[in-house]
C-alpha cells in the first residue's frame, strides 16, 4: 500500500472523530498522537532508521502494542496516561511532540474504533521516508480541507521542491527556514543531500555537522512546532532542530547565518499592529512579510543564497516598502522573481511570488539586472479540481538554467513570452515597483491600462498599512515627547 492510498483510508477515519464534534485541525491533532505510536512501533519493527530504535524512545508499558491489547474505558484511561508520560520523556525531542497533550476523545468506543482502522492498514517498509510521506500527505489533506487548521503553514509540495531543485543544497552548507511551519522546506532539503550524497560514506566530522548542525528552523505557532518536529523525525531527522520562537524577535537574532534560507513566511501584520522587538533591523514595519525579508536577506553569510514565497503587496508597497527592495537590491543580487499562479495557497485570493537572490560580499550594487517570469497570466486558477504539480513548473525551471546563483545563460523572450529581463535603472524609473506584468491576459475582453480591482485593492491596503505604520511611529514621538516635557 502506498503513502497515497495510507492517507486516504486515514481520513476516511475523520468521520468517526466528526461524530464527537472535533474541526478539522483537532481531527489531526488527534490522529497525530495516535499514530505516533503506531508509526513508532512500524520504523523500530521495519528497522527503516537503522541508527535508533523509536520504540526505545517510548516507555515500556506506553507503547502501541500496549494500546491494541486494551478495551474500553480501561484504553481511554490508559492513552491519557501515555501522552502525559510522553510529555516527561527523556527525550527532548517527543517531550516538545507531546508538550501538554491532550485528548478531546470522550468515548471509549471513539478511540478503539480508531485503532482498529489503523490496524487494518497494511503498513510498508521498503521506502526510508514511507512513514514520513503519509504524515505530510495528511497535512496536505489537512490544508486542502479549509482556510483554518494546516493551511496556514503548508506550502504546496511542488513548489517547494522546485525552489529547492533550483537552490541545490550541498554537503557542509548551513540551511535555515525561519517561518518552517511543519518542515516541508527542510525535509526537501535534507532528501535532496540524501539523494545526492550516502550520508554513511561521510567522515566523522561531516556526519556530526549534516545531522546535528546542518539545519535550523523556528515557528511561532505551537501547533505547528508540534507537527513539525513530528514530520521530521518520521523523515529521518531526529535533532531537535526546530526552535518555539518568534524569529521577528531577538530569538531570531540567535539563528546562525546561512548559506541557504528557503522560507514561505506567514502573510498579514504582527498581532495587535506591532512592529518586531529586532535591534538589527533597520527599517521598521509591522508587516510581516517585510520584516522577515530583513532577517533574510541580512541572515545570509556573503554569497549565501536564498528563495522566498511572498505575496505581491512586497513587491509594490511604497515607503517603507521601497526602502526595504531598495535595501535587498543593494546588499544581494535579486536575479530573479517568479510570478505565481493563484489559488495554490489556503487563502485563495492571495497573490504570490517566489523571490531568488544571492548575498552580495558588498553592500552595494548588486543588483545589475533582475528576470522575472510570468506564470500567472493566461494559467489555470489552482485548487482541488487543479492541483498544481511538478509539469507546471517545467518551463521555469529549464528557462532558471543549472547554476543555482541564477547565473547560468538566459533568454529574454520578449513582449510575447514570460521570461524577461529588467536592467536596475530600469526597475529605478519603475520607483522600485517589482510588481511587472506585460502578458495580455486572454481571459480579459476589456484590455484597459488600469490593473484589475483586485489589484487596485490590494495596492490601497498596502498603502494603508505603510500610512498606519507611518503614524504609529509619529505616535510613539509624541509620547516619547510628552514623557520628556512631564
Amino acid at each position: 500500500m502506498n503513502a497515497t492510498d495510507i492517507v486516504s483510508k486515514l481520513w476516511g477515519y475523520c468521520d468517526i472523530l466528526r461524530d464527537e464534534g472535533r474541526s478539522y485541525d483537532e481531527y489531526l491533532d488527534e490522529l497525530t498522537y495516535i499514530l505516533f505510536f503506531k508509526m513508532a512501533h512500524e520504523v523500530s519493527k521495519s528497522g527503516i532508521h537503522s541508527d535508533r530504535d523509536f520504540d526505545i524512545l517510548i516507555p515500556e508499558g506506553y507503547r502501541w502494542t500496549d494500546l491494541e491489547s486494551k478495551k474500553g474505558i480501561e484504553l481511554l484511561a490508559h492513552y491519557k496516561k501515555s501522552l502525559l508520560k510522553l510529555g516527561e520523556s527523556k527525550s527532548i525531542l517527543i517531550q516538545k511532540i507531546f508538550a501538554n497533550a491532550g485528548t478531546a476523545i470522550s468515548k471509549p468506543i471513539t478511540l478503539q474504533n480508531i485503532i482498529t482502522e489503523i490496524k487494518r492498514i497494511d503498513w510498508f517498509s521498503e521506502d526510508r521516508d514511507a512513514m514520513g510521506d503519509a504524515f505530510e500527505g495528511l497535512l496536505e489533506k489537512s490544508a486542502s480541507e479549509g482556510k483554518k487548521g494546516a493551511g496556514q503553514y503548508f506550502t504546496p509540495r511542488p513548489l517547494i521542491n522546485m525552489m529547492v531543485e533550483l537552490m541545490k543544497p550541498q554537503i557542509g552548507e548551513v540551511i535555515q527556514d525561519p517561518a518552517c511551519g511543519t518542515g516541508g522546506f527542510l525535509i526537501a532539503a535534507n532528501n535532496h543531500l540524501r539523494d545526492e550524497q550516502d550520508f554513511f560514506d561521510l567522515s566523522d566530522s561531516q556526519k556530526d555537522f549534516q545531522y546535528k548542525r546542518a539545519i535550523y528552523g523556528m515557528e511561532f505557532v505551537p501547533r505547528a512546532h508540534r507537527l513539525g518536529l513530528m514530520n521530521m523525525m518520521l523523515h529521518g531527522i531526529e535533532e531537535d532542530v526546530i526552535a518555539l520562537d518568534d524569529t521577528l524577535s531577538p530569538a531570531g537574532e540567535r539563528l546562525p547565518k546561512a548559506d541557504l534560507i528557503l522560507a514561505n513566511p506567514p502573510f498579514g501584520s504582527s498581532k495587535g499592529g506591532g512592529k518586531p522587538s529586532r535591534d538589527d533591523f533597520t527599517f521598521e514595519t509591522s508587516n510581516k512579510q517585510l520584516a522577515f525579508m530583513q532577517h533574510i536577506y541580512r541572515g545570509l553569510k556573503p554569497g549565501g543564497r536564498a528563495a522566498v514565497v511572498i505575496p505581491d503587496n512586497v513587491l509594490f508597497e511604497d515607503n517603507m516598502g521601497r526602502q526595504i527592495r531598495e535595501d535587498l537590491m543593494d546588499k544581494c543580487d535579486l536575479h530573479t522573481i517568479l510570478r505565481l499562479p493563484t489559488g495554490i495557497f489556503y487563502a485563495q485570493g492571495v497573490k504570490t511570488n517566489v523571490l531568488f537572490f544571492t548575498r552580495g560580499k558588498t553592500d552595494k550594487g548588486n543588483t545589475k539586472e533582475t528576470w522575472v517570469y510570468d506564470l500567472r497570466t493566461n494559467m489555470p486558477s489552482f485548487g482541488k479540481r487543479t492541483p498544481l504539480t511538478k509539469k507546471h513548473f517545467e518551463e521555469f525551471v529549464d528557462a532558471y538554467g543549472e547554476d543555482p546563483y541564477g547565473k547560468a545563460k538566459r533568454k529574454d523572450e520578449g513582449e510575447q513570452g514570460r521570461f524577461r529581463k529588467f536592467t536596475r535603472a530600469e526597475i529605478k524609473k519603475r520607483n522600485d515597483n517589482l510588481d511587472i506584468s506585460w502578458l495580455r491576459d486572454e481571459n480579459v475582453t476589456d484590455q484597459s491600462d488600469l490593473p484589475e480591482p483586485d489589484v487596485i485593492a490590494t495596492q490601497i491596503m498596502g498603502n494603508l498599512q505603510t500610512a498606519l505604520t507611518e503614524m504609529e511611529a509619529l505616535q510613539s514621538i509624541l509620547d516619547d515627547a510628552s514623557g520628556v516635557k512631564s
